[in-house]
């Protein structure tokens, strides 16, 4: 079973705001410096193509999977294996800027376990409700935080 990550307007926004921070650090000294060079203008394009491609390939390509032994948890290169009987705890976060998190929303839930690095990894699934029912099923040990 698949679950997309919930990408809120704030994100949106944020998401918007780096991108355009983005494009003003790569092309403003360009204009500053009059820059008709039609080597640079193409070095400068590719590089903030890239950049802005692999910002949004990490944003949109966020999803949950449950699979036979584990959830997946990956987004753009970053993934995750959580072995189901490692799985502590589920709680509601909106610490979003601290610790390992593989979201693109404000709300979230943070998922504990054993095997962790970091004790946790905060995501936002598009169906909470769902989502943790089926984290129920296959991990009957785990608590669950309202």
């Amino acid at each position: 079973m698949i679950y997309r990550s919930k990408v809120d307007r704030f994100y949106k926004r944020f998401l918007m705001i780096i991108i355009l921070i983005l494009a003003l650090a790569t092309f403003w000294p360009l204009f500053l410096e009059g820059g008709n060079i039609l080597e640079v203008i193409v070095v400068l394009s590719c590089i903030f193509g890239a950049i802005t491609a692999f910002l949004l390939w990490c944003t949109l390509s966020i999803k949950y999977v449950f699979r036979q032994e584990d959830l997946l948890v990956s987004g753009g290169p970053f993934r995750s294996r959580i072995p189901y009987q490692s799985i502590t705890k589920t709680a509601p976060t909106t610490a979003i800027y601290t610790g390992y998190r593989v979201m693109s929303a404000r709300e979230g839930l943070e998922i504990f376990y054993t095997t962790a690095a970091f004790g946790s990894v905060k995501i936002s699934p598009e169906e909470p409700e769902r989502f943790i029912d089926e984290l129920k099923k296959r991990c009957p040990h785990m608590q669950v935080e309202a």
